[in-house]
C-alpha cells in the first residue's frame, strides 16, 4: 500500500478501533488458538472485551502454521476493516532447531555464522506463521549474576554492535515484503537493561548519560542502522524514569536524534508497571505517560484500551499521537505484505520439511563447535579413542542443554553429551553415572560415580546449571557451581586420573573448586540441538576449538562488575611509584578476573611477533596500518582470533585501559605463518566528551595486538589533527 492508502485506512477507523490496534494479547484470547479459552490468573484479570480482541493488532506466542492460519482466518471474519494480525514470538536462538545461547554465539566471534543462525531461525519461524521475533537482545552486560547475560553478546560495545547487525541481517534479509522466509526483528531492551544494580532482574539502572552513550547505546544504534523494524522498551529506569514512560529516551533520543520511525513495543506488562515503579498513580496515568513517551504497542496489560479514549476526550492526550502509533503498526503490516497475504509464509507442508532439517542441524552443530571455549588444557585433550572413559556428572545424560528461551525446542530431539560420545567410540569404551543431581545428591549416586570412574582411564565430568538457573529472573548471588557438584569433583579427583570438565551454563561462573582440580575445562554453555555431537567432536580432536570469551570470568563474585575495558584510578595497583597498601586493590583476591575477555585456548599454539606500525603518527587524512605475524607453533591446524585494542593515554574525560577496535580470524596449518593487518583511522579514536560531543583528541595512544584483552605488547602512536 502507499502511505496515502494506509492513511485512508486509518481515517476509516474509529477511535476505539485505533486504540485496540495498539494492544498485544497472548494467544489464548483468540478464536482458533490451541489454548483458546484458557484464560486464568493475570490474564483473566485484564477484563478485555470481545470488541477489543476483535480489533487488537497483534498476537504474542502463537506457534505453528495451522494455529496461526486458523487464528488469522477467524480474526479477519470479525474485524470490520479486515486488518490482519501481527504474530510475534520469542525466537531468540532458534525456533525448533536450537542454536547455542547468544552469549555462546558471541564467543565464536563469527559474524557470518551468527547471521546464518538468525536466517535459519527466521526461516523456520516464518514457515510456521510468525511475523516478528523479539530479538536480538543487545544489552551490554558486566554482571554475571544477572540471569539474562545468556541472551546477550557480552561486555564489549564494539563486539555487541557487530553481532547486533549480524542478527538483524539474518532475521530480516533485504526485502521483508517479498521474502516470506524472513521475519521482522525487534531489538531490545531499550535501554541499558543489562546494568541492573546487584545483578537482579528488573532492578534499578543508574548511570550517567555519557556512560550510557559510550557503552550501552552503541549496539541498539547498530541494530537500527542495519534496518531493525522494531524496538522493545526495557523494564528498568533510565535517569530515574522507567524506560516505558521515558519521553526523553524515546521521543527525543530514539525518535528525534536517531530518526527511528518503526514500531516501539513495551515489554510484557511494562506499561502497568509504571505504577509500582512510582511514576504513575493509576492505569490511566500509566497509559498517558506511555503514549506520550511514544510506546506504540502495549504488551499484555490493558491500560491503553481501558483509558486512552477518556484521555483523548479529556484533552490530556492528542488523538494525533494515537494516529501516528497506529500508522506505524499498519506500515509494518504492509511492509510484511500482510494486506495482500495475511497468511504470509505459513505453510504446513513446508513446515514439516524445513524444521529440524539436516541442513539446519548441520549449521547448529557448526555454530556449537565455534562457540565452545577451551578454558584450560594440561595436555589431556584431545582424548584418545582406544581408552575407557567414564562420563560422570548431572549433565552426562541430561537433555537440558538447549538453554533458556529455546521456547519450541525439543529436548527429545537434542543430542545429549553421552549420545555424542557414543557416536565417536561406541558404548564399549564408555561407562556413565550421574554422581549427583544438579543441586542435590545421594551417597548411592556418589558411590556409583566413583565405581564408574575407578574403572576408566579418563574421566569426563559433565557439570553445570539447570537452564532455569539462568535466563529471565534467573539471577544468582553465588555463581559457583552448586556445592554437591563441587563435592563430586573433589571426590573424583582423589582417584588421580586425567579429568576433563565440560560445563553447561548460561553465565560466566566462579570456577573455584573446578579450575584447580580439572586437567582440562571446556566451556560448552547451552550448546543447543546438536550440542552432544559438537562437544564430542572437540573432545576427540575432530575439531580444534577456537572460541574466545565475550565476557570475563570473575575470580570471585566479590569483584563484580569486572570487565576488561574499565577505567584506571589515581592509585592503580602495579604503578611504578605505587605504595604497597594504598592502591586500588582487594586484600584477599586479585583485581583481575580469572579469565579475561577475549580469552580462549586451542589444541595448538600461536606465536605473535612484535606489531609494527606503518607510521607513528596518525592524521585525519592518513590512517595507520598495524600488523603482526602470527605463526602456528603447534602440531595441529587451528584458527586464531587476532584482536586489536587501543588505549587513549590522556583524554578530556577518563578513558578505558583498553578498547576492542577490530578482530580478524586466521586459519594456519602447523608451522604456517601469516601477516595480520589492521587499519587504525581517526574515527576509531572518538569518544563522548563531558559535553557529550563525540570527537577525538590530539595526543598519544597505545595499540595492542594479541590473543585476548590481557596479553599484547603496547605499541605507541600519536594522533595529530
Amino acid at each position: 500500500m502507499t502511505t496515502q492508502k494506509l492513511k485512508s485506512l486509518l481515517n476509516k477507523m474509529t477511535l476505539d478501533e485505533k486504540i485496540s490496534q495498539l494492544l498485544q494479547l497472548a494467544t489464548p484470547f483468540f478464536e482458533g488458538s490451541d489454548n483458546e479459552g484458557q484464560i486464568t490468573g493475570p490474564l483473566a484479570g485484564m477484563n478485555i472485551s470481545d470488541d477489543v480482541i476483535r480489533n487488537s493488532g497483534s498476537v504474542l506466542g502463537a506457534s505453528g502454521a495451522k494455529e496461526i492460519t486458523t487464528i488469522q482466518k477467524a480474526h479477519l471474519t470479525k474485524n470490520r476493516l479486515g486488518i490482519p494480525l501481527l504474530f510475534m514470538a520469542d525466537v531468540i536462538h532458534g525456533y525448533k532447531t536450537i542454536f547455542p545461547v547468544p552469549l555462546a554465539i558471541s564467543c565464536s566471534w563469527d559474524l557470518e555464522m551468527a547471521e546464518k543462525s538468525a536466517e535459519i531461525a527466521a526461516k523456520e519461524a516464518a514457515v510456521s506463521g510468525v511475523h516478528v521475533t523479539f530479538a536480538p537482545m543487545v544489552d551490554l552486560v558486566r554482571d554475571p549474576r544477572w540471569g539474562r547475560v545468556m541472551e546477550s553478546t557480552g561486555e564489549d560495545p564494539y563486539l555487541n554492535s557487530q553481532f547486533a547487525r549480524a542478527f538483524v541481517r539474518g532475521f530480516q534479509g533485504t526485502d521483508l515484503q517479498n521474502d516470506v522466509n524472513r521475519v521482522a526483528a525487534c531489538v531490545k531492551h531499550f535501554a541499558a537493561y543489562g546494568a541492573p544494580e546487584g545483578g537482579r532482574d528488573y532492578n534499578t539502572v543508574n548511570m550517567s548519560e555519557r556512560q550510557l552513550r559510550e557503552s550501552y547505546l552503541p549496539a541498539y544504534k547498530a541494530a537500527l542502522d542495519e534496518g531493525c523494524e522494531m524496538v522493545m522498551t526495557a523494564f528498568n529506569t533510565v535517569d530515574g524514569i522507567p524506560a516505558t514512560g521515558n519521553k526523553t529516551l524515546m521521543r527525543e533520543l530514539l525518535r528525534g536524534e536517531w530518526k527511528f520511525d518503526g514500531v516501539l513495543i513495551s515489554d510484557w506488562g511494562a506499561v502497568k508497571e509504571l505504577i509500582p515503579h512510582g511514576v504513575a498513580e493509576d492505569e490511566a496515568e500509566a497509559a498517558e505517560k506511555a503514549i506520550l513517551a511514544g510506546v506504540d504497542i502495549e504488551m499484555m496489560t490493558a491500560c491503553y484500551p481501558n483509558h486512552l479514549k477518556q484521555l483523548v476526550e479529556s484533552g490530556k492526550v492528542d488523538e494525533s499521537l494515537i494516529d501516528e502509533a497506529v500508522l506505524r503498526i499498519l506500515r509494518l503490516k504492509d511492509k510484511l505484505g500482510l494486506f495482500e497475504n495475511p497468511f504470509r509464509g505459513a505453510n504446513e507442508n513446508l513446515e514439516q520439511e524445513l524444521i529440524l532439517s539436516s541442513e539446519h542441524r548441520h549449521a547448529a552443530r557448526e555454530l556449537a563447535l565455534k562457540s565452545c571455549v577451551l578454558l584450560k588444557n594440561s595436555g589431556v585433550l584431545p582424548l584418545p579413542r582406544d581408552k575407557k572413559i567414564a562420563v560422570v556428572g548431572p549433565f552426562s545424560q541430561n537433555d537440558d542443554i538447549l538453554g533458556p528461551w529455546s521456547w519450541l525446542g525439543s529436548k527429545e530431539e537434542a543430542v545429549k553429551l553421552y549420545e555424542g560420545l557414543e557416536q565417536k567410540v561406541g558404548p564399549s569404551l564408555l561407562v556413565t553415572a550421574k554422581g549427583c543431581d544438579i543441586e542435590a545428591g545421594s551417597e548411592d549416586q556418589l558411590n556409583e560415580a566413583m565405581s564408574a570412574a575407578n574403572d576408566a582411564d579418563f574421566i569426563i565430568l559433565a557439570l553445570g546449571e539447570a537452564s532455569e538457573m539462568s535466563g529471565e529472573a534467573g539471577c544468582r548471588a553465588d555463581i559457583r557451581l552448586p556445592q554437591v557438584q563441587l563435592q563430586l569433583v573433589k571426590k573424583i579427583k582423589q582417584l588421580g586420573k586425567p579429568m576433563v570438565a565440560v560445563l553447561f551454563n548460561g553465565r560466566p561462573l566462579d570456577l573455584h573448586g573446578v579450575f584447580e582440580q580439572a586437567d582440562a575445562i571446556l566451556e560448552a554453555w547451552y550448546p543447543g540441538t546438536e550440542g552432544g555431537n559438537a562437544i564430542a567432536d572437540i573432545l576427540f580432536g575432530d575439531y580444534n576449538p577456537s572460541g574466545k570469551l565475550s565476557m570475563s570470568f570473575p575470580f570471585s563474585a566479590g569483584q563484580i562488575p569486572v570487565y576488561y575495558n574499565s577505567f584506571n584510578t589515581g592509585r592503580p595497583k602495579g604503578a611504578p611509584d605505587a605504595q604497597e597498601r594504598y592502591v586500588s586493590q582487594y586484600l584477599d583476591i586479585p583485581n583481575e578476573p580469572l579469565l579475561p575477555f577475549g580469552f580462549g585456548l586451542s589444541f595448538t599454539t600461536f606465536d605473535y611477533s612484535v606489531p609494527k606500525l606503518s607510521s607513528n603518527q596518525l592524521t585525519m587524512e592518513k590512517p595507520l596500518t598495524i600488523s603482526t605475524e602470527v605463526k602456528n607453533t603447534g602440531d595441529l591446524a587451528g584458527e586464531e582470533i587476532v584482536q586489536l585494542y587501543i588505549r587513549d593515554l590522556s583524554g578530556e574525560v577518563v578513558r578505558p585501559v583498553k578498547e576492542l577496535k577490530d578482530f580478524k580470524k586466521v586459519f594456519l596449518k602447523p608451522g604456517e605463518k601469516a601477516e595480520v593487518s589492521f587499519t587504525i583511522a581517526e574515527e576509531q579514536l572518538r569518544y563522548y566528551h563531558s559535553n557529550l560531543e563525540y570527537k577525538s583528541d590530539n595526543g598519544k595512544f597505545h595499540a595492542f595486538i594479541g590473543p585476548n584483552s590481557r596479553d599484547g605488547k603496547a605499541i605507541p602512536f600519536e594522533l595529530i589533527k
